[in-house]
């Protein structure tokens, strides 16, 4: 039985089921613990999957998988195996921080680019002119690593280009210059990797 509900119910949900089958949830941030006293699994997709997602979004994700017993991990492969995912075994003692990287890389960034988008907005450029870069953007991180990847003023150096820009985004949305601070200084550390 896999539970796929709220981390904050999972162990009510497992206490609600009798003893004897395997029991698993598909949360990315917590340990089998919680299902207790089953014998358990757990299975997280590497994958936004909004609502009206097309079937087949999963093929090709990788996905954390855990069991309490090999019988239980290897159920957890087999079903990862079945949807067409790639899975890694991750320890309940690193599940969060891999949950928190799977948000940084997902959530994120889709926070980022709604940043992005509004300030674009006030010089008249939308969202599907800056989706092409988006793109090139992730597959050439995918492809040579977050250091190779990074192009534009701050991998040049060019403090000058970085001020006047800050000024636009203090000017234009105010709001967002606590995030374009933080950004230029994390940015700035990729850059000196």
């Amino acid at each position: 039985m896999l539970l796929c509900v709220p981390d904050g119910e999972i162990a009510a949900a497992a206490a609600a089921v009798e003893a004897g089958p395997l029991v698993g949830h598909c949360s990315g941030a917590t340990g089998l613990d919680v299902l207790a006293p089953h014998e358990a699994l757990s299975l997280h997709p590497l994958m936004t999957v909004p609502t009206g997602a097309p079937p087949g979004r999963l093929t090709g994700a990788g996905c954390a998988i855990a069991g309490s017993t090999p019988r239980a991990l290897a159920v957890a492969e087999a079903l990862a195996a079945r949807l067409g995912m790639r899975a890694t075994t991750v320890a309940d003692e690193d599940r969060v921080a891999y949950h928190a990287a799977a948000s940084i890389a997902s959530n994120f960034l889709v926070t980022l680019e709604g940043a992005a988008e509004r300030l674009a907005a006030t010089a008249g450029v939308d969202r599907a002119q800056l989706a092409p870069l988006v793109r090139a953007a992730i597959d050439d991180w995918a492809e040579l690593g977050a250091a190779a990847a990074l192009t534009g003023p701050i991998a040049r150096g060019d403090d000058g280009t970085v001020r006047r820009q800050r000024e636009a985004v203090a000017e234009r949305t105010p709001d967002l210059l606590p995030l374009f601070d933080a950004m230029v200084d994390a940015t700035r550390a990729v850059a000196a990797a």
